[in-house]
């Protein structure tokens, strides 16, 4: 069976089913027709094109998702137009509905899970803080103090992609009682809320961030979720979120290799095709690989989860491994595209720029390195 997409060299797509490669032609179709004309100018002005939201909602992804796999390659056909609306579609579809459905009772799981994949009820993760990122396991400051049938919640995030548009901020807070780690799920018009766009941004411009005040916020019990209550818990729903990172980082080095590509099969130079330089070829081939060995490992590591094998040094060692062969795919991509690939008009600079962000987000290079340093040495290196 011929691949779904002209960067899948090895055939991954085929694993697939029929059914499943219609929902991806459909939204395929989407993205070609009513996203990617957007895209460029959003992407200079810094602001997320909203009138694509309901097209994207029209699709049902999530409830005509049948496996893992096809949500993996939803994640790559989103990122693979642009990594701003896979952020944004996988803060609702990953992050959002991850952490209900692992940390919520089963009560909330089924009062919420059936309006969080229609869109119906929206809301994003916020874990980052001002000063925490990479040490927000011990170092997390915001705090949730207990009264009565309620709790008081003080303190600030910072990068939480969505924010803005979203309902509700599942934040994560530390109990002043026992020093744990609790989430609760927070109304973005709560009082004691207050949201800010983070401005100036050069990578993801088009998706919108923020930093959030939360000053003596008040959340009732019934709003916290009911099986997070350790760091432990917050680390099991980063364990499943990080493969659709690499996912991501997978699609994204997809998308910028085959416009590349695009590129140079249509320049001409020295009067023949760039692409018919030796130079060139090479470099096309080993962003070919870098994207097929990627793609490998993503498929194989959602086929184990599905199987219900979670490991936290097997989603780090994908994050960490695909989105540092996303990194060099984009410069080599804006390589071969020359001086027109710092601009947008060939989408080069576009998935060049926002593979930075990709690369740092829920864990970075060096903390997801140590997590398999720590698993294979059993020595953990963390300080």
């Amino acid at each position: 069976m011929t691949a779904f997409y002209p960067s899948d060299q090895f055939g991954f797509s085929p694993l697939l089913s029929a059914d499943e490669l219609e929902v991806l032609k459909d939204l395929r179709a989407v993205l070609d027709t009513d996203v990617q004309p957007l895209l460029a100018d959003h992407w200079e002005a810094g602001e997320f094109p909203f009138q694509i939201v309901p097209k994207m909602v029209e699709l049902d992804l999530m409830n005509r998702a049948t496996s893992a796999l096809f949500g993996g390659f939803r994640d790559f056909e989103l990122a693979r137009t642009d990594a701003s609306v896979a952020t944004f579609y996988n803060a609702q579809s990953g992050l959002f509905r991850t952490t209900v459905n692992l940390g919520g009772s089963p009560e909330q799981v089924a009062a919420l899970d059936a309006r969080i994949a229609t869109f119906d009820y929206t809301g994003v993760f916020a874990l980052t803080e001002p000063e925490h990122g990479s040490d927000i396991a011990g170092g997390l400051a915001t705090s949730a103090r207990r009264d009565g049938d309620s709790w008081v919640l003080n303190g600030q995030k910072r990068w939480i992609g969505g924010a803005t548009s979203a309902q509700v901020l599942a934040v994560f807070a530390r109990d002043e009682a026992d020093n744990q780690v609790k989430a609760f799920l927070v109304p973005t018009d709560a009082a004691g809320v207050t949201l800010k766009k983070i401005q100036r941004k050069t990578s993801l411009r088009i998706m919108q961030n923020s930093d959030i005040d939360l000053v003596n916020l008040e959340v009732q019990e019934s709003d916290r979720l009911q099986r997070i209550n350790s760091f432990k818990d917050v680390a099991a729903l980063l364990r499943s979120m990080r493969s659709d990172v690499a996912w991501i980082a997978t699609g994204l080095q997809a998308g910028a290799y085959e416009a590349a590509l695009r590129y140079v099969t249509s320049r001409e130079q020295f009067g023949k095709s760039i692409a018919a330089f030796q130079l060139t070829q090479q470099k096309l081939a080993t962003m070919l690989g870098n994207v097929t060995a990627s793609l490998g490992l993503v498929v194989r590591l959602t086929q184990q989860q599905e199987a219900g094998l979670f490991t936290e040094e097997n989603s780090a060692l994908a994050k960490m491994f695909c989105c540092e062969r996303m990194r060099h795919t984009v410069a080599l991509a804006r390589e071969v595209v020359g001086g027109n690939g710092i601009t947008l008009d060939t989408d080069v600079a576009r998935f060049h720029a926002d593979a930075e962000a990709v690369y740092s987000y829920e864990g970075t290079h060096e903390i997801n390195s140590l997590i398999v340093g720590r698993a294979i040495t059993g020595h953990s290196a963390f300080i």
